[in-house]
């Protein structure tokens, strides 16, 4: 038998987050991103060791805190740079689930120049979520004016500005 070097139903990049709290983040990622809990190994004290959640094609590992060999959360650490960016089928009602189950808004839901309506918000544990609806076919001419235009309005020393 072959073991395969990158198993069957795994993508290549995978998340894997820690949680002060990995079994209420996992409720809200099933409640607010519709993620279905492959597994959970529970840990001693309560914790979670390990689990894996799908997110349409996707999956997301996560466990609970361990300190004593590094794996720390966002708010252990003073924040994250980093955004996980998830598709949603409407931007709207998940980002309203996402902030009436603790989250906080970074920046509301707008319809962005690239044909994506999106906002960002940070979970209950410290991750930062960019939710997005494609909305909009953009052709590529299109894309390049309307990309000008946005970099020239975020450019404090352009005309007009």
């Amino acid at each position: 038998m072959t073991v395969q070097p990158i198993p069957e139903g795994y993508p290549r990049v995978t998340p894997y987050l820690c949680a002060d709290g990995a079994a209420a983040a996992i409720d809200f990622y099933v409640s607010v991103l519709g993620a279905v809990e492959k597994m959970r190994m529970p840990a001693p004290g309560g914790r979670i060791g390990h689990a894996e959640l799908e997110l349409g094609n996707s999956i997301v590992m996560l466990a609970d805190e361990y300190p004593d060999i590094g794996f720390r959360s966002p708010r252990s650490v003073g924040g994250t740079p980093v955004t996980l960016h998830v598709y949603v089928e409407d931007v709207d009602s998940v980002f309203e689930m996402a902030l009436s189950l603790g989250a906080t808004e970074i920046s509301p839901v707008t319809n962005e120049f690239y044909g994506d309506r999106t906002g960002q918000f940070e979970d209950p544990f410290g991750h930062r979520w960019t939710v997005a609806t494609h909305v909009e076919d953009v052709p590529a001419e299109e894309m390049e004016k309307r990309a000008a235009e946005a970099m020239r309005s975020m450019d404090p020393t352009a005309d007009g500005g």
